[in-house]
């Protein structure tokens, strides 16, 4: 009896379990290829309605049906204000659209059927024309701006490279302005980049490799380097980073630089971005690879070293002891920028024996009706400068500056009267703000004016002691970033003598014989 309950549990089973598969065979069959993977049939309206069904509620989606000289059916397909109604209409509807004299109709052979590309390169006169064979290669081309052509019996499409979109002019970038050096700027277009950086970049061993990033935006992204000056390691792990990117869409290159960096929780950026052409083309000059991004006028430079960050591109225009003059003073600014709000607090807590007695009565002095330490103070002030900072770039730029430097004035002055904070400290936070205006690069601006603060909690704690242990931890962390498995702080650490020419100092050109060794030949 126990054997035959068991053979009928088992039974039961089968039958739940072959039932269960009965009901999810019809479901499997539903699920089918997406229709946008399929591939183009010979019947023109079997495509069409699903492209139409593609573009469901896409108002903007334009089917445009002729005739091939008044006898072969065929449809353009295009987006209304990405493609050039103007080019179409005079170099694609109108050549094939029009019916030769003494021929009342046309009819296609099965041969020329079979070689549609010969009868497009006699009707339409555009420079590129590219075969698509899928809806995926359709919907592709038409976000691209190309119209696509489809002609009955024909199991491919045809686009046309017709695209056309409202892009800004070529200007000086407002964020790196020189006296003395090109003014020219990308822009967000990555043809018009591109193709400034060819005119700087004569030269075949130039190589612009193509990608696309984003699953919903499939975003255009193109990987410059050139031949026999950037080593392969580095170009093979630059395609490696780039192909590994899996994400819904890319909108700035910072989404690119934040998904290739080696350490993103840093607040160091490990990837250079600018907006200049002659500063990529430098770059590129030395075995660097870059990348640019479609939308965005910001070109990454990888690998990047910390002393680039603090490097100007106007360094390179000027007399070479001018440029180590500035650079020196750079670098001055740079150490005041993160720890003048620091020492202050430090020797005015903890180190009184450090200041001459007169200055020290006078700041006594200054000090005596205010009510808060002067760590608070400092924070205070420190956090005022930066909230009138972001006032000042997210307002208009008509009233942008003049709110920033009023606001300042005014709110140090009544600051300074109703006694909450010194003037010493106003005018030591002021020295402060002004000195992280010299660094170069904005996003390394950005990382000194963050670690300013726990500098100060430092400084406010244990004085000069806790100075010096924010300091070692910054240099250990510099010390353990890589870029693109560069050491952040190379040719410093380690110590490489025949590219330490260009980092203190500017030598003349005449005096670099070699390229930075681990980036180039």
């Amino acid at each position: 009896m126990l054997l035959l309950f068991r053979k009928r549990r088992k039974i039961k089973k089968l039958e739940q379990l072959i039932a269960e598969k009965e009901l999810k065979q019809p479901q499997e069959s539903v699920q089918q290829a997406p229709r946008s993977q399929g591939s183009l049939s010979g019947d023109l309206n079997e495509n069409v309605n699903a492209l139409r069904s593609i573009y469901d509620n896409c108002s903007d989606f334009i089917i445009r049906p002729f005739l091939i000289e008044g006898k072969e059916k065929a449809t353009l397909l295009y987006i209304d204000g990405l493609s050039n109604i103007e080019e179409i209409n005079a170099n694609v509807l109108t050549p094939l659209m029009e019916i030769p004299k003494g021929q009342q109709s046309y009819e296609l052979t099965e041969q020329e059927v079979h070689n549609l590309a010969s009868i497009l390169e006699k009707k339409i006169s555009v420079s590129q024309v590219k075969e698509v064979h899928t809806y995926m290669d359709i919907t592709n081309q038409i976000s691209l701006g190309k119209p696509v052509i489809l002609i009955n019996q024909s199991v491919k499409g045809f686009s046309v490279d017709l695209g056309k979109w409202a892009k800004r002019a070529i200007e000086e970038p407002s964020a790196e302005s020189v006296i003395r050096g090109p003014r020219e700027g990308f822009i967000e277009s990555i043809g018009v980049n591109i193709a400034l950086i060819r005119r700087k970049i004569r030269s075949p061993k130039l190589k612009m490799e193509e990608l696309e990033v984003g699953r919903i935006t499939k975003t255009t992204i193109v990987l410059a380097y050139i031949v026999g000056l950037a080593e392969q390691t580095l170009i093979d792990e630059a395609k490696s980073r780039l192909r590994r990117i899996d994400i819904d869409g890319v909108l700035e290159s910072e989404y690119i630089e934040e998904l290739i960096e080696d350490n993103p929780s840093s607040p160091f950026p490990q990837i250079l971005n600018t907006e200049r052409v002659d500063v990529v083309a430098s770059y590129l000059l030395e075995g660097h690879v870059a990348i640019f991004v479609d939308g965005s006028p910001f070109v990454l430079i990888a690998p990047t070293t910390l002393y680039s960050l603090f490097q100007a591109s106007e360094d390179y225009y000027q007399r070479p002891l001018l440029s180590t003059a500035i650079r020196w003073l750079r670098y001055l600014f740079i150490v005041i920028s993160l720890l003048l709000p620091s020492l202050y607090v430090a020797v005015l807590t903890y180190h009184h024996e450090m200041l001459p007695t007169t200055l020290l009565i006078s700041m006594a002095a200054s000090r005596e009706p205010i009510p808060f330490p002067a760590v608070i103070e400092a924070l205070l002030m420190e956090i005022m400068f930066e909230i009138l900072r972001e006032a000042g770039i997210r307002l208009p730029k008509q009233i942008g500056a003049a709110v920033s430097i009023v606001g300042a004035l005014v709110i140090g002055q009544a600051a300074v009267e109703a006694g909450i904070v010194s003037a010493p400290m106003v005018m030591v936070v002021a020295v402060t703000g002004i000195a992280s205006f010299s660094v170069p690069r904005y996003n390394a601006g950005m990382a000194l004016r963050m670690l300013r603060f726990p500098m100060l909690i430092l400084a406010g704690m244990l004085g000069l002691l806790g100075i010096m242990l924010g300091i070692i931890a910054i240099v250990v962390h510099l010390c353990t970033l890589r870029s693109f498995g560069v050491p952040y702080l190379s040719p410093m650490a380690p110590m490489q003598g025949q590219d330490m020419k260009d980092v203190m100092m500017r030598l003349p050109r005449w005096a670099h014989r070699s390229r930075p060794h681990l980036t180039g030949n």
